[in-house]
């Protein structure tokens, strides 16, 4: 709905915003389909008239529309609610009908805000699984907003991490926990999240540097999962120490 200040935005070969000619595509042209954060759904319209709206905006013809509809509605398990209105149904079959609403007119592009943060945790679990089925099904890309890291780690193909309004890095969900972009990155992403500690360029398990890194300063990233203990000294191994806040051997460096 913004008009952007710079850059362009396109689906596939289509522009649909380009801040360099001031040209921005009408919304409803654009082919891609919003679920809101708040279902967003007409509380007058039963179901089926909620999914039926946006075909009928499109100006399908009424087989047409039915066919569609009744298509969607199944896809999301909501067929039997069609006469239902909305405050009549529970906030997860409200969020089934948003959905079905979205890909009934078939859009190439499935734009979601934060779909299931009003949901309880169990349905959130069940409507992530519902969500990647739907996605396989329709063959749609998918951006997807959350701030939830289950979700995005466990449903996205690719992840972009936003920090302050900037993108710090896009890759595939292993790629930010293996090979973080930035210490943000690293801090913000796993559970729990990376330990970064202050390191040199050296000698580090028998191994030299690049020599034009040499007395470089920078974090070094070590994760939970990645230390074990070991039974004898090893080219990957370094000394532990007893804490004195504990009874078990924790690292030293």
């Amino acid at each position: 709905m913004e008009h952007p200040t710079a850059g362009e935005i396109r689906f596939g070969d289509t522009t649909v915003a380009d801040a360099s000619r001031g040209y921005v595509m009408e919304p409803g042209s654009r082919n891609a389909g919003l679920v809101f954060q708040s279902y967003a759904l007409w509380p007058h319209m039963a179901v089926a008239g909620n999914v039926d709206w946006p075909l009928r905006v499109a100006d399908l013809g009424r087989e047409e529309r039915r066919a569609r509809a009744a298509e969607a509605m199944e896809m999301l398990g909501v067929a039997g609610l069609a006469a239902r209105y909305p405050g009549e149904i529970s906030g997860g079959q409200q969020q089934r009908v948003a959905i079905a609403r979205m890909i009934a007119p078939r859009p190439r592009v499935l734009l979601f805000d934060e779909p299931l943060s009003n949901l309880d945790a169990t349905l959130r679990v069940e409507m992530r699984t519902e969500l990647m089925r739907v996605h396989r099904a329709t063959g749609a890309t998918a951006v997807y907003v959350t701030h939830d890291q289950i979700e995005a780690m466990t449903m996205a193909t690719h992840v972009a991490v936003i920090n302050g309004g900037r993108i710090e890095q896009f890759d595939p969900p292993e790629r930010l926990l293996s090979d973080p972009a930035s210490a943000f990155v690293a801090r913000f992403i796993g559970t729990p999240p990376a330990n970064l500690i202050p390191v040199q360029a050296g000698a580090w398990f028998g191994r030299m540097p690049d020599p034009a890194l040499r007395g470089a300063t920078g974090q070094g990233m070590v994760r939970a999962e990645d230390l074990a203990l070991a039974d004898a000294p090893g080219p990957d191994t370094f000394a532990a120490s007893w804490s004195r806040w504990c009874r078990w051997p924790v690292a030293g460096w």
